[in-house]
Protein backbone atom coordinates (compact mmCIF):
# COMPACT_ATOMS: atom_id res chain seq x y z
CA UNK A 1 0.00 0.00 0.00
CA UNK A 2 3.11 2.50 0.22
CA UNK A 3 4.02 4.44 -2.64
CA UNK A 4 7.43 4.66 -4.11
CA UNK A 5 6.80 8.24 -5.58
CA UNK A 6 6.74 9.50 -1.74
CA UNK A 7 10.33 8.45 -0.81
CA UNK A 8 9.82 9.28 3.18
CA UNK A 9 6.56 6.98 3.65
CA UNK A 10 7.12 4.51 6.01
CA UNK A 11 4.63 1.79 7.14
CA UNK A 12 4.10 -1.24 10.25
CA UNK A 13 2.22 -4.39 10.10
CA UNK A 14 0.97 -6.09 13.04
CA UNK A 15 -1.57 -8.76 13.64
CA UNK A 16 -4.33 -7.26 15.39
CA UNK A 17 -7.90 -9.34 16.20
CA UNK A 18 -7.15 -12.11 14.09
CA UNK A 19 -6.37 -10.50 10.83
CA UNK A 20 -3.67 -7.45 10.12
CA UNK A 21 -2.94 -3.78 10.46
CA UNK A 22 -1.25 -1.66 8.39
CA UNK A 23 0.02 1.95 9.54
CA UNK A 24 1.46 4.23 6.95
CA UNK A 25 2.51 7.57 7.34
CA UNK A 26 3.88 9.83 4.75
CA UNK A 27 6.76 11.22 7.23
CA UNK A 28 8.86 8.60 8.53
CA UNK A 29 9.70 10.57 11.37
CA UNK A 30 5.99 10.32 12.63
CA UNK A 31 5.53 6.73 12.45
CA UNK A 32 6.10 5.81 16.12
CA UNK A 33 3.88 8.51 17.10
CA UNK A 34 1.69 6.98 14.48
CA UNK A 35 1.57 4.21 15.73
CA UNK A 36 0.92 4.74 19.41
CA UNK A 37 -1.88 6.88 18.37
CA UNK A 38 -3.42 3.28 16.88
CA UNK A 39 -2.63 1.03 19.27
CA UNK A 40 -4.55 3.55 21.92
CA UNK A 41 -7.59 3.95 19.05
CA UNK A 42 -7.68 -0.18 18.58
CA UNK A 43 -6.82 -0.35 22.47
CA UNK A 44 -10.28 1.44 23.05
CA UNK A 45 -12.21 0.12 20.50
CA UNK A 46 -11.66 -3.49 21.67
CA UNK A 47 -12.88 -2.72 24.88
CA UNK A 48 -15.52 -0.92 24.05
CA UNK A 49 -17.31 -3.28 21.31
CA UNK A 50 -15.44 -6.81 21.85
CA UNK A 51 -17.92 -9.96 22.23
CA UNK A 52 -14.92 -11.87 22.47
CA UNK A 53 -14.07 -10.05 26.06
CA UNK A 54 -16.49 -10.64 28.80
CA UNK A 55 -15.03 -7.62 30.59
CA UNK A 56 -16.16 -5.35 27.48
CA UNK A 57 -19.09 -2.68 27.48
CA UNK A 58 -20.91 -4.19 25.03
CA UNK A 59 -21.19 -7.44 27.02
CA UNK A 60 -21.87 -5.45 30.64
CA UNK A 61 -24.55 -3.71 28.17
CA UNK A 62 -25.94 -6.69 27.12
CA UNK A 63 -25.96 -8.44 30.64
CA UNK A 64 -28.91 -5.51 31.65
CA UNK A 65 -32.10 -5.92 29.64
CA UNK A 66 -34.41 -3.63 28.83
CA UNK A 67 -32.44 -1.12 31.24
CA UNK A 68 -31.61 1.94 29.94
CA UNK A 69 -27.70 2.89 30.68
CA UNK A 70 -25.07 5.32 30.05
CA UNK A 71 -22.59 4.18 27.43
CA UNK A 72 -19.42 5.87 27.27
CA UNK A 73 -18.02 8.31 24.21
CA UNK A 74 -16.33 5.03 22.03
CA UNK A 75 -19.42 2.77 22.73
CA UNK A 76 -22.05 5.89 21.85
CA UNK A 77 -19.66 6.19 18.80
CA UNK A 78 -19.76 2.69 18.08
CA UNK A 79 -23.49 2.57 18.52
CA UNK A 80 -24.41 5.34 16.62
CA UNK A 81 -22.26 3.90 13.61
CA UNK A 82 -23.92 0.95 13.70
CA UNK A 83 -27.27 2.21 13.82
CA UNK A 84 -26.65 4.83 11.12
CA UNK A 85 -25.53 2.15 8.53
CA UNK A 86 -28.38 -0.54 9.72
CA UNK A 87 -30.72 2.57 8.70
CA UNK A 88 -28.26 3.18 5.45
CA UNK A 89 -28.52 -0.22 4.23
CA UNK A 90 -32.41 -1.32 4.98
CA UNK A 91 -31.38 -2.95 7.69
CA UNK A 92 -29.36 -5.61 5.61
CA UNK A 93 -26.47 -4.82 8.14
CA UNK A 94 -28.12 -5.04 11.18
CA UNK A 95 -26.20 -5.21 14.35
CA UNK A 96 -28.85 -7.28 15.95
CA UNK A 97 -27.41 -10.60 14.37
CA UNK A 98 -25.59 -11.96 17.16
CA UNK A 99 -27.68 -14.69 17.90
CA UNK A 100 -27.69 -15.46 14.27
CA UNK A 101 -24.45 -15.48 13.95
CA UNK A 102 -23.71 -17.66 17.00
CA UNK A 103 -26.53 -20.08 15.69
CA UNK A 104 -24.30 -20.99 12.55
CA UNK A 105 -21.42 -21.07 14.63
CA UNK A 106 -19.41 -18.27 14.76
CA UNK A 107 -19.51 -18.80 18.93
CA UNK A 108 -15.45 -18.15 19.20
CA UNK A 109 -12.60 -15.82 17.96
CA UNK A 110 -11.97 -16.58 14.38
CA UNK A 111 -8.50 -18.18 14.95
CA UNK A 112 -9.80 -20.79 16.32
CA UNK A 113 -12.53 -21.05 13.81
CA UNK A 114 -9.90 -22.11 10.77
CA UNK A 115 -8.37 -23.86 13.24
CA UNK A 116 -11.08 -26.29 14.10
CA UNK A 117 -11.59 -26.11 9.90
CA UNK A 118 -8.13 -27.19 9.34
CA UNK A 119 -8.47 -29.97 10.87
CA UNK A 120 -11.89 -30.97 9.39
CA UNK A 121 -13.58 -30.30 13.10
CA UNK A 122 -17.45 -29.65 12.35
CA UNK A 123 -18.31 -26.95 14.45
CA UNK A 124 -21.94 -27.20 16.12
CA UNK A 125 -25.05 -25.28 14.90
CA UNK A 126 -28.65 -24.53 15.63
CA UNK A 127 -31.58 -23.44 14.00
CA UNK A 128 -31.09 -20.45 11.89
CA UNK A 129 -32.50 -17.21 13.90
CA UNK A 130 -33.57 -13.88 11.91
CA UNK A 131 -32.07 -10.87 13.49
CA UNK A 132 -35.06 -9.33 15.80
CA UNK A 133 -34.01 -5.66 14.15
CA UNK A 134 -32.31 -2.61 15.15
CA UNK A 135 -35.57 -0.84 15.08
CA UNK A 136 -35.81 -2.06 18.47
CA UNK A 137 -33.14 -0.34 20.10
CA UNK A 138 -33.58 3.35 21.69
CA UNK A 139 -30.51 5.31 21.21
CA UNK A 140 -30.33 8.80 22.30
CA UNK A 141 -26.65 9.65 20.88
CA UNK A 142 -26.86 13.02 22.34
CA UNK A 143 -27.07 12.01 26.22
CA UNK A 144 -25.14 8.17 25.01
CA UNK A 145 -28.46 6.83 26.47
CA UNK A 146 -29.39 2.87 24.97
CA UNK A 147 -31.56 0.48 26.29
CA UNK A 148 -31.47 -2.72 24.93
CA UNK A 149 -34.62 -4.76 25.01
CA UNK A 150 -34.29 -8.31 26.07
CA UNK A 151 -33.98 -11.22 23.62
CA UNK A 152 -31.95 -8.83 21.74
CA UNK A 153 -27.86 -9.33 21.28
CA UNK A 154 -25.82 -7.11 19.46
CA UNK A 155 -22.74 -7.78 17.54
CA UNK A 156 -21.01 -4.83 16.00
CA UNK A 157 -18.46 -6.61 14.02
CA UNK A 158 -19.53 -5.72 10.98
CA UNK A 159 -19.15 -1.86 12.08
CA UNK A 160 -16.36 -1.65 14.32
CA UNK A 161 -13.30 -3.04 12.70
CA UNK A 162 -14.17 0.06 9.90
CA UNK A 163 -15.13 2.53 12.65
CA UNK A 164 -11.57 1.77 14.60
CA UNK A 165 -9.65 2.55 11.23
CA UNK A 166 -11.77 5.94 10.49
CA UNK A 167 -11.25 7.19 13.81
CA UNK A 168 -7.63 6.13 13.78
CA UNK A 169 -6.95 7.41 10.21
CA UNK A 170 -8.20 10.83 11.54
CA UNK A 171 -7.01 11.16 15.16
CA UNK A 172 -3.39 10.38 13.65
CA UNK A 173 -3.77 12.91 10.58
CA UNK A 174 -4.89 15.57 13.13
CA UNK A 175 -2.30 15.00 16.02
CA UNK A 176 0.96 14.39 13.52
CA UNK A 177 -0.31 16.65 10.35
CA UNK A 178 0.42 14.12 7.66
CA UNK A 179 -0.89 11.56 5.23
CA UNK A 180 -2.59 8.46 6.82
CA UNK A 181 -3.43 5.20 6.04
CA UNK A 182 -4.83 2.56 8.43
CA UNK A 183 -5.90 -0.90 6.91
CA UNK A 184 -7.51 -3.26 9.26
CA UNK A 185 -8.31 -6.35 7.75
CA UNK A 186 -10.00 -5.33 4.15
CA UNK A 187 -11.52 -2.09 5.64
CA UNK A 188 -9.12 0.75 5.11
CA UNK A 189 -9.12 4.54 5.98
CA UNK A 190 -7.02 7.65 4.56
CA UNK A 191 -6.67 10.96 6.20
CA UNK A 192 -4.86 14.15 5.73
CA UNK A 193 -2.72 14.98 2.62
CA UNK A 194 -2.23 11.60 0.05
CA UNK A 195 0.57 10.94 -1.72
CA UNK A 196 1.13 12.37 -5.22
CA UNK A 197 -1.05 9.62 -7.02
CA UNK A 198 -3.17 8.68 -4.25
CA UNK A 199 -2.69 5.56 -2.03
CA UNK A 200 -2.06 2.29 -3.59
CA UNK A 201 -4.39 -0.51 -2.59
CA UNK A 202 -4.40 -4.06 -3.90
CA UNK A 203 -7.82 -5.42 -4.28
CA UNK A 204 -8.07 -9.02 -4.22
CA UNK A 205 -10.54 -11.98 -2.73
CA UNK A 206 -8.26 -12.05 0.72
CA UNK A 207 -6.62 -9.07 2.35
CA UNK A 208 -3.65 -10.93 3.81
CA UNK A 209 -2.63 -12.16 0.04
CA UNK A 210 -3.93 -9.28 -2.23
CA UNK A 211 -0.09 -7.19 -2.40
CA UNK A 212 1.51 -10.07 -3.06
CA UNK A 213 -1.07 -11.79 -5.54
CA UNK A 214 -3.30 -8.43 -6.17
CA UNK A 215 -6.92 -9.04 -8.76
CA UNK A 216 -5.96 -5.61 -9.46
CA UNK A 217 -4.20 -2.49 -7.83
CA UNK A 218 -6.28 1.08 -7.47
CA UNK A 219 -5.55 4.02 -6.07
CA UNK A 220 -7.68 6.31 -3.48
CA UNK A 221 -6.77 9.89 -2.24
CA UNK A 222 -9.51 10.52 0.84
CA UNK A 223 -12.26 8.83 2.37
CA UNK A 224 -12.01 4.51 2.65
CA UNK A 225 -12.17 1.60 0.87
CA UNK A 226 -13.14 -2.13 1.42
CA UNK A 227 -13.96 -5.38 0.53
CA UNK A 228 -16.14 -8.04 2.18
CA UNK A 229 -15.44 -11.47 1.10
CA UNK A 230 -17.20 -14.81 1.70
CA UNK A 231 -14.12 -17.01 0.90
CA UNK A 232 -11.65 -15.93 3.42
CA UNK A 233 -13.92 -16.19 7.45
CA UNK A 234 -15.20 -19.74 6.70
CA UNK A 235 -15.73 -22.43 9.37
CA UNK A 236 -16.64 -26.08 8.83
CA UNK A 237 -20.11 -27.44 10.29
CA UNK A 238 -22.14 -30.93 9.72
CA UNK A 239 -24.54 -28.78 7.46
CA UNK A 240 -21.44 -27.63 5.16
CA UNK A 241 -19.06 -24.75 5.03
CA UNK A 242 -20.75 -21.39 6.92
CA UNK A 243 -19.12 -17.62 6.76
CA UNK A 244 -19.01 -14.82 8.47
CA UNK A 245 -21.46 -12.72 6.58
CA UNK A 246 -25.45 -13.27 7.36
CA UNK A 247 -28.40 -11.97 5.96
CA UNK A 248 -30.51 -10.53 9.20
CA UNK A 249 -33.98 -11.45 7.12
CA UNK A 250 -32.78 -15.30 7.56
CA UNK A 251 -30.40 -15.78 10.04
CA UNK A 252 -28.59 -17.85 7.14
CA UNK A 253 -25.75 -17.03 4.66
CA UNK A 254 -26.81 -15.20 1.49
CA UNK A 255 -27.73 -17.74 -1.49
CA UNK A 256 -23.79 -17.29 -3.22
CA UNK A 257 -23.94 -15.08 -5.75
CA UNK A 258 -20.84 -12.79 -5.21
CA UNK A 259 -17.31 -14.65 -3.66
CA UNK A 260 -15.83 -10.65 -3.02
CA UNK A 261 -17.50 -7.35 -3.05
CA UNK A 262 -14.81 -3.79 -2.96
CA UNK A 263 -16.29 -0.91 -2.47
CA UNK A 264 -15.06 3.14 -2.31
CA UNK A 265 -17.04 5.60 -0.15
CA UNK A 266 -16.20 8.69 2.10
CA UNK A 267 -15.23 6.61 4.78
CA UNK A 268 -14.41 2.78 5.26
CA UNK A 269 -17.58 2.17 7.51
CA UNK A 270 -19.44 3.35 4.86
CA UNK A 271 -17.64 1.40 1.99
CA UNK A 272 -17.84 -1.71 4.19
CA UNK A 273 -21.59 -1.03 4.99
CA UNK A 274 -22.05 -1.07 1.47
CA UNK A 275 -20.09 -3.78 0.12
CA UNK A 276 -21.44 -6.50 3.25
CA UNK A 277 -24.98 -5.34 2.22
CA UNK A 278 -24.01 -5.78 -1.59
CA UNK A 279 -22.75 -9.59 -0.93
CA UNK A 280 -26.36 -9.97 0.74
CA UNK A 281 -28.46 -8.34 -2.12
CA UNK A 282 -27.20 -10.76 -5.14
CA UNK A 283 -28.33 -9.83 -7.93
CA UNK A 284 -29.86 -7.02 -6.94
CA UNK A 285 -26.36 -5.52 -5.93
CA UNK A 286 -25.29 -3.46 -9.13
CA UNK A 287 -28.41 -1.54 -9.00
CA UNK A 288 -28.10 -0.36 -5.73
CA UNK A 289 -24.64 0.55 -5.72
CA UNK A 290 -24.88 2.65 -9.07
CA UNK A 291 -27.91 4.28 -7.16
CA UNK A 292 -25.53 5.38 -4.20
CA UNK A 293 -22.89 6.25 -6.69
CA UNK A 294 -20.52 3.92 -4.90
CA UNK A 295 -17.64 2.50 -7.50
CA UNK A 296 -17.45 -1.16 -6.72
CA UNK A 297 -16.29 -3.99 -7.93
CA UNK A 298 -18.03 -7.69 -7.26
CA UNK A 299 -16.54 -11.01 -8.62
CA UNK A 300 -19.01 -13.89 -9.07
CA UNK A 301 -18.08 -17.16 -7.35
CA UNK A 302 -17.87 -18.39 -10.71
CA UNK A 303 -14.63 -15.61 -11.09
CA UNK A 304 -16.77 -13.40 -13.26
CA UNK A 305 -15.80 -9.60 -12.14
CA UNK A 306 -18.17 -6.45 -12.74
CA UNK A 307 -16.77 -3.10 -12.08
CA UNK A 308 -19.40 -0.70 -11.39
CA UNK A 309 -20.26 3.52 -10.97
CA UNK A 310 -16.98 4.07 -11.41
CA UNK A 311 -14.49 1.59 -10.54
CA UNK A 312 -11.72 0.97 -13.04
CA UNK A 313 -11.55 -1.37 -15.61
CA UNK A 314 -9.62 -4.37 -14.47
CA UNK A 315 -5.97 -2.94 -15.35
CA UNK A 316 -6.51 0.67 -15.11
CA UNK A 317 -5.69 2.62 -11.97
CA UNK A 318 -7.54 5.71 -10.95
CA UNK A 319 -8.62 7.91 -7.95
Amino acid sequence: MTNPACPTTARVDFEIWSTTATLVVTDANLLAGARAELDAELAAIELACSRFRTDSEINALLRSPGVQVELSPVLNDAMSAALRIASATSYLVDPTVAAAVIALGYDRDIRSLRTAFDAGVGIATAAARPAPGARRISHDAANRLITIPAGVGVDLGASAKPLAADRAAARIAALAGCGVLVGLGGDIAVAGQAPTGGWSVAVGDDHRSAEADPAQTVAISAGGLATSSITARRWRTAAGSRHHIIDPRTGENPEPLWRTVSVAAGSALDANAAATAAIILGGRAPAWLTAGHLPARLVGVDGTTVAIAGWPEQNAQAA
